[in-house]
C-alpha cells in the first residue's frame, strides 16, 4: 500500500530545540492532544514530541526513557513546566507499572519514536555508529550484555541468525564466519573494527551499493542488544491496556520489522483479516467487524516530506501508523 506523503514543511516552530524528532507535526495533528488529557512520550529522547504535545495544548506527558543520560538531561526542562512534564526512567513496555507508581490509570495519547536517536548515534562512545569509531556498546540503557559481548561470545550459527533475523542480510553466514575467524586472534572491541571486518567479508561489490555494507550488521546487532522488537511489541500491549477509548497510538518506525509489527497489531485489533488476494474475498473494514476495540486512523503509513528528507537524512525511512482505541468493541458496526 502507498504510503501518504507529509505535507511540504512550514517553518519549523521547534527552531533552536536540540532535536527535532521525525514527523513530530503530524504526530501532534493525529494524536490531537486536548486541555487536562494526559499523554505518554514513550520515548524521551531530547523531548521533542513532549515540547510540542505541551504546546498543543494545556495538557500533561509523561515521558519515559530506559537511557539515564537523556532522563538526566530533561530535569532542567521538567523544572520550568510547572509540574506539566514528568520524565522517569523505564523502558516503555513497562509504561503500565511506571504510569501507576504515578498514579495513571489512563492515558489519552501515546507516541513512540523508535530505534536509535540522534543523540545516541553522534556520541562515539555509545558505540551505535561505524561512522565515529568508538567502544562497540550498543545498549541504549546502563545494563545488559553489550555488542562487543555478543559480538565474541556468541558461535557462528547464532550470529549468523541475529544478522538475518534483524538486519535482512542475505549474506549473514559469510559475515558471522568472519567476525569468528577475526575475534580468534583478538577481541572485537571497537565500532570500526567491526566495520572493516564486515565490509572485507563482503568484498568490493557490497562497497558499490548506495549503503555501507555494515549497515546491517550493526542495525541486527543494536536490535539484538536492546531486545527493540520485544519492547516493541511489549510496548504496543501496553499501550491498549493505558489508552482511555478515543486514546490513541502514534508510532514511527524506521525499518521493515518495526513497521510490520504497528501494522500487524493495529490490524488485528481492528478485527481485520490477512490481506485480501484474487484467491480470497477482500476483508472487511474495522468498523463492520465484530469484536474490533481499536481504529485504524491511518490507512496508509505517513512519510515525512521532501524538505524534512533534506534537513534530515535519517528521515527517509521513517513510517508513522496511528489507531484509536474505540470506546467498545465494534459489533455490528456500533462503538
Amino acid at each position: 500500500m502507498t504510503a501518504v506523503r507529509a505535507p511540504a514543511a512550514a517553518p519549523n516552530p521547534h527552531a533552536g530545540m536540540p532535536h527535532v524528532p521525525v514527523l513530530c507535526e503530524e504526530v501532534v495533528r493525529l494524536i490531537d492532544p486536548q486541555p487536562g488529557g494526559t499523554y505518554v512520550d514513550g520515548t524521551f529522547g531530547a523531548g521533542g514530541y513532549s515540547r510540542a504535545l505541551l504546546d498543543a495544548a494545556d495538557c500533561r506527558v509523561v515521558g519515559i526513557d530506559r537511557d539515564p543520560r537523556a532522563v538526566r538531561a530533561a530535569q532542567a526542562l521538567q523544572a520550568g513546566l510547572a509540574g506539566r512534564l514528568t520524565v522517569i526512567e523505564g523502558r516503555f513496555g513497562d509504561m503500565v507499572g511506571l504510569l501507576e507508581a504515578q498514579g495513571v490509570a489512563a492515558v489519552d495519547g501515546v507516541a513512540l519514536d523508535l530505534g536509535v536517536s540522534s543523540m545516541q548515534i553522534d556520541t562515539a562512545e555509545r558505540g551505535f555508529s561505524f561512522r565515529h569509531d568508538g567502544p562497540l556498546d550498543m545498549r541504549m540503557s546502563a545494563d545488559g550484555a553489550s555488542a562487543a559481548d555478543v559480538v565474541n561470545s556468541a558461535d557462528e550459527g547464532e550470529l549468523a541468525d541475529i544478522l538475518y533475523d534483524y538486519g535482512e542480510e542475505r549474506q549473514s553466514r559469510r559475515i558471522a564466519r568472519a567476525i569468528v575467524r577475526a575475534r580468534a586472534g583478538k577481541r572485537i572491541e571497537r565500532t570500526g573494527e567491526l566495520a572493516d571486518i564486515v565490509r572485507r567479508a563482503l568484498g568490493p561489490a557490497a562497497a558499490r551499493d548506495k549503503i555501507d555494507p555494515a549497515t546491517r550488521t550493526f542495525q541486527a546487532l543494536r536490535i539484538h542488544v536492546n531486545d527493540e522488537l520485544g519492547e516493541l511489541r511489549r510496548g504496543l500491549a501496553a499501550a491498549d491496556t493505558l489508552l482511555a477509548p478515543g486514546g490513541r497510538l502514534a508510532v514511527v518506525s524506521f525499518h521493515s520489522l518495526e513497521d510490520r509489527t504497528v501494522k500487524d497489531f493495529l490490524r488485528a485489533r481492528a478485527g481485520e483479516g490477512p490481506r485480501p488476494s484474487r484467491h480470497a474475498p477482500a476483508a472487511r473494514r474495522d468498523d463492520d467487524m465484530p469484536g474490533a476495540t481499536w481504529r485504524v486512523v491511518t490507512r496508509r503509513p505517513v512519510t515525512p516530506g521532501d524538505a524534512e528528507c533534506a534537513a534530515n537524512p535519517r528521515a527517509r525511512s521513517a513510517r508513522l501508523r496511528v489507531g484509536e482505541k474505540l470506546a467498545v468493541a465494534a459489533a455490528g458496526g456500533a462503538a
